[in-house]
């Protein structure tokens, strides 16, 4: 890339797009506008007003204020969904349209700094995510350098690599992405300037792991993941970035996959890529011991544990990963045992909400909860218990990435079970705070469920262990239940 010498004499421009939404094409349940609209959609300069010192386009933020003061963030559409379903063939023409119309208008700029999740899937086009960054790139043309930060569960596409200069992605689960946005920022700044000639090699790898085996913190992912830092540090590399994709996808193109960009030296890079796909392949089989227990004993095993909390995820209803937060297998087990002690759950259920703040706090009221989303893996399940309190103006909890409103939310007591029962999916349960606004002590619980595969870290002062449990669902660990039609063959294990 030839270096701009008028750049020294002018504001460099610099466009700003992040769309986000991680797709599970088995929900049933479709990501519509309205879910950008409840996870954060931004456009023009209030971006710049919401993001300063959060997530990529805050890293990008912090970059230009301490080192490249003759910038001028050029913001366009900032929009964030909750894992889920599909995207509806008109929120992503809405979607699609806003960034590149936004990006005409921003013309002529020096380079764009673009934020996709790289799992995005509607109907009609599976690779969302290829699609909008091939559309950037036709905007801007051949010569403007546009940096692609992706999650690392993105499904690393040829579209992808053949649009963007660089592509780059987080380093740890749970993620880094205020880092990963210096980092691109960064690069980004040394491609306008023509200070580093990017030499691109990436290859993928067919094969799949269940997500409760992603975090980076854990063998062997740490293994993985440690060896792509080593090869960040040699001279020469510019970034080095590994893509344990999203399972429940089935799409063209599915497996997980390596991409290492050097300063000019391909040879090096396709070596690296190379070396770090044969690693991941031969810990293929790693990724697939594991060790979960029986829904009964697990519940038994949590309930007489010396001290709690123990935290019990229920993987297989992770709205982390697009599942609708309804299901009421781990609820039905839980109620049979009769437990002895407090447990915490979770459950998305409008109706149940709706009904409950009619009946008023105090209310006895006899509903038919959860399983209405998701039919496929639970059903509903008639309960009676007591509202016992009320989050009419809706309830948002804040997380490392963001703040989620979960709708309106009730408290009703089963028994023993306490369950937040919210209009929309929120985080799962992994903030504590939703059970104190209602006046509970999370540490003082035995049991606490969470409809995620991680993010523990929030319960990490109090809980006392983690138990394993082997459920099914739209999110479940045994992708042999999904029928995957469009993925690639052979890819391990199905």
């Amino acid at each position: 890339m030839k270096q701009n010498t008028s750049l020294e004499e002018r504001t460099m421009r610099i466009a700003v797009g992040q769309i986000l939404q991680e797709t599970n094409t088995f929900s049933p349940r479709p990501c519509t506008l309205a879910d950008f609209e409840e996870g954060g959609l931004y456009l023009g300069e209030e971006i710049l007003q919401r993001m300063n010192g959060t997530g990529e386009i805050g890293g990008l933020m912090s970059v230009v204020e301490r080192e490249a003061r003759q910038v001028q963030l050029v913001p366009i559409i900032k929009a964030t969904a909750m894992p889920g379903g599909m995207i509806s063939e008109d929120t992503l023409e809405y979607l699609r349209t806003t960034l590149v119309d936004g990006l005409k208008r921003s013309l002529p700029v020096d380079g764009v700094f673009l934020s996709l999740h790289g799992a995005a899937a509607s109907d009609k086009i599976r690779d969302v995510d290829g699609t909008f960054t091939a559309s950037a790139r036709e905007v801007v043309g051949p010569r403007v350098p546009i940096v692609l930060m992706l999650d690392h569960h993105a499904n690393v596409t040829r579209l992808m690599t053949e649009s963007a200069d660089v592509i780059t992605a987080y380093h740890v689960q749970p993620h880094d992405p205020l880092e990963t946005g210096q980092r691109a920022a960064r690069i980004l700044l040394s491609l306008v300037h023509g200070t580093i000639r990017p030499a691109v090699s990436w290859q993928k790898i067919p094969m799949l792991a269940p997500a409760d085996r992603m975090q980076t913190d854990e063998w062997p992912m740490t293994e993985w993941f440690g060896r792509a830092r080593d090869m960040e540090r040699l001279p020469k590399v510019v970034s080095v970035s590994t893509f344990p994709v999203n399972p429940w996808l089935d799409i063209p193109e599915l497996g997980w996959a390596v991409v290492v960009v050097t300063d000019g030296e391909k040879k090096l890079a396709d070596r690296l890529c190379s070396e770090l796909a044969n690693a991941a392949w031969a810990l293929r089989h790693e990724f697939w011991k594991l060790d979960r227990k029986p829904l009964e004993q697990a519940i038994r095993m949590a309930a007489e544990a010396p001290e709690g909390p123990v935290l019990i995820p229920d993987r297989s209803d992770s709205v982390l990963c697009g599942a609708p937060g309804d299901s009421t297998l781990i609820l039905k087990e839980m109620l049979r045992q009769n437990l002895p002690c407090v447990a915490l759950l979770p459950m998305v259920d409008p109706e149940v909400v709706d009904r409950a703040i009619k009946a008023g706090t105090g209310s006895t009221i006899t509903v038919r909860v959860g399983g209405k989303m998701d039919s496929t893996f639970s059903e509903p399940l008639e309960v009676t218990g007591v509202v016992a309190g009320m989050a009419r103006e809706g309830l948002k909890v804040t997380i490392h990435w963001g703040t989620y409103d979960m709708g309106r939310s009730v408290l009703l007591e089963i028994g023993n079970v306490k369950m937040v029962v919210s209009e929309h999916r929120g985080v799962g349960g992994i903030q504590p705070d939703m059970y104190r606004y209602f006046g509970l002590d999370p540490a003082k619980a035995k049991i606490i469920v969470v409809k995620t595969t991680g993010n523990f870290q929030y319960y990490a002062s109090m809980m006392k262990g983690v138990i394993a449990v082997d459920t099914k669902g739209v999110s479940g660990w045994d992708l042999g239940t999904f029928k995957f039609e469009k993925v690639p063959r052979p890819l391990f294990p199905l």
